[in-house]
């Protein structure tokens, strides 16, 4: 049975799961023991009480260190953080990923995180449903974000950033009226647009992408071959190997293959499943093609991977395989 907790102050509800001791948005599953074992995951659901709530939500990092135990979390929203100053990391599907001086982190619905160290990190982080944002821009960025992105903002930049990240932060604390839950809904857009996330041009200069990238999200477990989805958005397998590697760096078959091989490593180091179970959940005809498959994309077997990332060691930055042409 899920836990649903309420934080004090102006946070989302969440469904968490399973149920553990503390309240709120960063306490996520067991807590990491010392030896750097990867902990099970805390699903975390974006629900809002009251029909009226908004889609947004803001927090500080501090608030953010009060909630957070060091456990592992996945979540149905989308997590933005805008880094004032001070350096920390946060590991996101494998990844770590610096948290410094106006630097910013998108976490997007899905992905397996882990706040590392956020002891000195000030600024804020945005909580927001895949539907807040409202300009046709900004809900196309927000449908097909990056993994993970992380970037720099640039000194020019940062004033408008700030400036645009205050006013959603004192419309999220608005009390409630007709307009307050459109209003944050609105200013998100601003503030996405003046972030300008690196993955923003390229995304929305290949609408194509968009489109390959949803029917991924939705087929990649029966489908495995590039072809599929280039026939069924009425591509030929060229032209959308191109569009794609001019929007990402990678092939088409490539892009499917890293997603396939996140979410085994999902499945093997937080589910704990074994590889006949990731090959049944995956649409592999059994645990030695799916082995196959693994250690080509890896250089691992899946046992091997799952022992060594759910084995002692503290965690590290992982090595992305080599590309998949």
């Amino acid at each position: 049975m899920a836990l649903l907790v309420r934080c004090p102050g102006r946070l989302p509800r969440v469904s968490i799961e399973p149920l553990a001791p503390g309240p709120g948005i960063g306490v996520s599953g067991r807590a990491m023991v010392k030896t750097g074992h990867v902990s099970a995951i805390r699903q975390m659901t974006y629900q809002p009480p009251g029909r009226g709530a908004a889609s947004v939500e803001t927090m500080t990092f501090g608030r953010l260190r009060e909630l957070n135990d060091g456990g592992t979390q996945r979540a149905d929203f989308h997590v933005l953080a805008v880094v004032d100053a001070g350096r920390g990391s946060v590991t996101v599907d494998f990844r770590l990923h610096p948290l410094q001086d106006r630097s910013a982190v998108w976490i997007p619905p899905g992905a397996v995180h882990r706040w590392d160290d956020v002891a000195e990190v000030e600024g804020h982080l945005v909580l927001f449903v895949p539907t807040a944002p409202v300009t046709h821009a900004t809900r196309e960025l927000v449908a097909s974000p990056d993994p993970a992105a992380h970037w720099i903002v640039p000194a020019a930049d940062w004033p408008f950033v700030d400036a645009a990240r205050g006013h959603l932060r004192l419309e999220a604390s608005a009390p409630p009226s007709d307009s307050s839950t459109e209003l944050p809904a609105i200013l998100l857009s601003a503030l996405i647009a003046r972030l300008h996330p690196p993955h923003a041009e390229a995304r929305l200069a290949h609408p194509v992408v968009r489109l390959f990238r949803s029917s991924v999200e939705a087929n990649f477990r029966q489908h495995h071959d590039a072809g599929y989805y280039a026939r069924t958005l009425g591509y030929a397998p060229r032209t959308l190997s191109r569009a794609v590697r001019q929007a990402t760096g990678r092939t088409a078959k490539a892009y499917l293959v890293e997603r396939l091989v996140l979410e085994a490593k999902r499945l093997l180091a937080h589910e704990r499943l074994t590889a006949a179970r990731c090959a049944g959940v995956l649409g592999f005809p059994d645990a030695s093609n799916f082995s196959v498959f693994f250690h080509k994309a890896t250089g691992e077997r899946p046992g091997a991977w799952q022992a060594a990332a759910t084995g002692p060691g503290v965690p590290t930055a992982s090595t992305p395989p080599e590309p998949v042409t």
